[in-house]
């Protein structure tokens, strides 16, 4: 469907689908029933789906980056992950998928042989999501990094709205990614990219440097303890 005249789905606030985000996520759906029948399955377009009490939970963003794709921009992110295990990012426009068992990562790019993923700050870029909500306000704002002295002496801001920057983490192509937000490691957003971050030896926390959960705020991933240092500090200073 990429590149057609797509109708919106409004879903409020500005946000909305298409029919690509719906079919897309029927797909997958399609795919995970007819393995794993007793599976729950919790998508951004079709809700909870399966038994509450389902021994497995699959968590599913069908195409992060509804905006971008509706436009014609090509970043764009395929977001499955089984809660607590196994998770995969899909770029459907480079043809890379970046995966976890859970313990290792690796990214495969059009079938070609796996590749473990190996996290570098060598880049400087750091991704830094500016669309709201903003639950953090006005301690802190991803907006007051990017004019940090020490974050345009050091690192070079990127704005890519999709998770997919979160892959990119792991895979040495952004040194680190940083978002606002509230508990983000339950999200169909947010939970694949995590999960395959954390596999590959990301650090991966709060942007108040706590641990993710419950009563979590928001996500820093960062190639290395330095980098993710540096921006924990640098947010502090700002608010």
């Amino acid at each position: 469907m990429y590149g057609q005249r797509l109708s919106r789905i409004d879903k409020g606030a500005g946000d909305f689908a298409t029919a690509a985000d719906v079919e897309a996520e029927k797909t997958i759906l399609g795919v995970i029933r007819a393995a794993r029948p007793d599976d729950a399955v919790l998508g951004e377009e079709g809700g909870q789906q399966g038994a509450a009490d389902a021994v497995r939970q699959w968590l599913v963003d069908p195409l992060c980056g509804t905006l971008n794709y509706a436009v014609g921009n090509m970043l764009v992110a395929v977001n499955v992950a089984l809660r607590d295990g196994a998770a995969a990012v899909a770029d459907p426009f480079s043809g890379e998928v970046f995966f976890t068992d859970g313990e290792t990562a690796w990214v495969r790019r059009d079938g070609a042989d796996d590749v473990l993923l190996t996290p570098t700050p060598a880049t400087r870029l750091v991704d830094v999501n500016l669309d709201p909500p903003f639950p953090s306000a006005p301690g802190f704002q991803a907006v007051d990094l990017l004019a940090h002295p020490g974050f345009v002496a050091r690192f070079r801001p990127r704005v890519v709205s999709t998770t997919l920057a979160l892959a990119w983490v792991a895979a040495g192509k952004r040194a680190a990614y940083v978002t606002d937000g509230g508990d983000l490691s339950r999200s169909v957003h947010f939970a694949a990219g995590i999960a395959v971050c954390r596999a590959a030896g990301c650090v991966v926390t709060g942007i108040d440097g706590a641990p993710i959960g419950e009563a979590g705020r928001g996500l820093v991933v960062a190639a290395d303890d330095e980098t993710h240092g540096l921006l924990l500090s640098m947010m502090r200073s700002r608010s």
